[in-house]
């Protein structure tokens, strides 16, 4: 069985049913998603650990995954995606790692829909991982050549203010750095 490892690897969910909750029975058991290779096998073992109902209709009574799979609506109380492990994948093949990705989808308040427009816009907008606005705007403006290299060492730069106006092109994240 070939498992996914690292965004769904955190993720799991507590999986009752709607009849034994309504019955008053919490029964069901944690399930780690990383530990199935696609959907189907987790609906498989959903069912298997409740095969004592004809037709369960699932209740994920808890889970804990990260923020970017419930804003992407792909995990609630009563409902699971079947494009959960196609989208983990896509993430997993790209070229960033899962931090830079949420952070960047937290920024655009989730504004792509579609992991692949949400993967391409990110790599035309990131620019890193900095300390503050004033290293990120200071570093920026070096690469970009805006600041000679030979400055005299009596001219300085007030970053704070170079950063508060500049940033207004930019949005932050957990430190990761985004072009609007």
């Amino acid at each position: 069985m070939a498992k996914l490892q690292h965004c769904l690897q955190s993720a799991c969910i507590y999986v009752g049913t709607y009849r034994k909750y309504n019955n008053s029975s919490l029964y069901g058991k944690w399930l780690n998603l990383s530990d199935y290779s696609d959907y189907d096998e987790l609906i498989t073992a959903m069912y298997e650990l409740h095969s004592d109902e004809e037709d369960p209709e699932f209740m994920f009574q808890d889970y804990e995954t990260p923020e970017f799979f419930i804003n992407q609506g792909l995990i609630s109380e009563s409902y699971i995606s079947k494009d959960i492990y196609e989208v983990a994948e896509q993430i997993d093949s790209s070229d960033y790692d899962f931090e830079v990705i949420e952070a960047y989808a937290e920024c655009m308040s989730n504004y792509h829909k579609e992991v692949e427009d949400l993967l391409e816009s990110l790599s035309d907008s990131y620019y890193g991982k900095f300390d503050s606005d004033e290293n990120f705007v200071q570093e920026m403006l070096e690469q970009d050549g805006s600041i000679p290299e030979n400055l005299p060492s009596y001219i300085y730069i007030d970053w704070t203010s170079t950063a508060r106006h500049l940033m207004y092109d930019y949005s932050t994240s957990n430190g990761y750095y985004f072009r609007n």
